[in-house]
């Protein structure tokens, strides 16, 4: 599926899509001298707005919940690329246990454990899922609305010490982690010994950073935009931060209007350069977390001086109640995609340091500037029709073979920011 363009792909977009096409080769031969040098994350779904003249993620999730939205059609993909993460990270791996996050009404977020299961089980793999939730005493099994049956299992500690993580008859060979640990590390889930858990624990949003992602993302887009001799501001969305503020307080709000204000005022510099007419924008939103929660558009710095208690109590508090405190401030990139009438984003997935595949995010009470994971939205019906991965030199730059590629290139760019952040914030011992 291709979404409808509100405006023709002309200008910086294009060119940068034209660029990408006619250096295929230098781009996957730079991309795999950096695999050499780094380890991707095992695996990660990255967020990307088409603004038509930039092309840049907005947010990249370590503990993707969404393999369920994927094309069937693209399942191979997913299998053959799961076999090279595991192979890489324990090639005599015979079992695995998954933990999901805590939910257990969430049934869209359960039939995606029960694809990422499905997925990791074609690879040869005896996989079970262990439940952190607490009220889960005993195999429990949970119906799906597809009619599969998810088993929940009570999760252990094994051995005389407690050193391995499994079930009651169950020791595996590796854990992989479907929770993002916003709210910290269970007690359950430390100092694990003799098993790989992946992602790493440092890897959790209890001290992951939206920040140092995207700082790591600038170095990487600055290298690669030097390698294809192209402006990095085109694949990359600028940011700043404020570290110290409290909305139902109303402390910092000085320190967020200077950083909006000056964002603004650098945005505003490109748009002239590049003869841009929309409105500039940036997004604020916790420098820490997922769900979409906390998420503010801006237009003016006046906007975030005085928040009415409303606005305040929503920015205060991300997932599990947990408080604000640090707010990235970024800059927005509109979206020129729509899909039936609502605004769309694509959101590109990937295992080990390949596309897997996408679906386009889509939500028809947003508008081009906003954030679209809210409520609204839906993605199922919208799998991408190609891969990321064949682009077609013989169409047009904004064909859907050669988009979809532009949209795998900027998401493996920020897998590789994932990775140089994953390796300069490991704890001493992890290193």
């Amino acid at each position: 599926m291709v979404p409808h363009l509100t405006t023709a792909l002309t200008g910086p977009l294009l060119d940068l899509e034209r660029r990408f096409l006619e250096n295929i080769s230098a781009i996957e031969q730079w991309l795999r001298s950096q695999w050499l040098e780094h380890s991707p994350p095992f695996y990660s779904s990255v967020d990307l707005r088409n603004a038509g003249f930039k092309l840049a993620p907005v947010d990249t999730n370590l503990f993707p919940g969404g393999f369920n939205n994927l094309n069937p059609d693209l399942l191979p993909l997913c299998v053959q690329a799961a076999m090279s993460a595991v192979e890489k990270l324990c090639p005599e791996a015979k079992s695995l246990l998954l933990v999901p996050e805590n939910h257990t009404r969430n049934q869209f977020y359960l039939t995606n454990v029960a694809r990422l299961a499905s997925i990791l089980r074609l690879t040869g793999l005896n996989v079970r899922i262990g439940s952190l939730l607490p009220e889960i005493t005993a195999p429990t099994p949970v119906s799906l609305p597809d009619g599969q049956t998810l088993l929940l299992e009570p999760l252990r500690r094994l051995g005389p010490e407690g050193r391995r993580l499994g079930l009651d008859d169950f020791s595996p060979c590796a854990i992989l982690l479907n929770n993002d640990l916003s709210s910290g590390v269970p007690e359950i889930l430390q100092n694990v010994h003799e098993q790989w858990v992946i992602p790493p624990l440092h890897a959790g949003w209890h001290m992951r950073r939206k920040s140092r992602h995207f700082l790591a993302y600038r170095e990487v887009a600055e290298d690669f935009a030097r390698h294809l001799d192209i402006d990095p501001w085109l694949i990359n969305p600028d940011f700043g931060v404020c570290g110290q503020i409290d909305f139902h307080a109303r402390t910092g709000e000085e320190c967020l209007a200077a950083n909006v204000d000056m964002l603004l005022t650098r945005i505003r510099t490109k748009y002239k350069e590049y003869n841009i007419q929309s409105r500039p924008f940036v997004i604020v939103k916790a420098d820490a977390g997922t769900y979409g929660m906390g998420i503010m558009t801006v237009h003016d710095a006046s906007e975030v001086k005085g928040l009415n208690r409303r606005q305040r109590n929503k920015m205060a508090v991300g997932k599990e109640g947990l408080q604000v405190s640090e707010v990235i401030i970024q800059e927005g990139v509109p979206t020129v995609e729509t899909v039936n009438e609502g605004t769309a984003e694509p959101v590109v997935y990937m295992i080990d340091r390949y596309v897997v595949g996408g679906f386009y995010r889509v939500n028809t009470d947003r508008g081009i500037d906003e954030n679209l994971n809210a409520p609204g939205m839906h993605f199922s019906p919208l799998a991408f029709e190609t891969g990321c991965s064949l682009p077609d030199t013989a169409q047009a730059p904004d064909a859907p073979p050669n988009r979809f590629y532009a949209y795998g290139v900027v998401a493996r760019l920020a897998l590789l920011a994932a990775s140089l952040e994953l390796e300069r914030s490991a704890p001493a011992d992890e290193a």
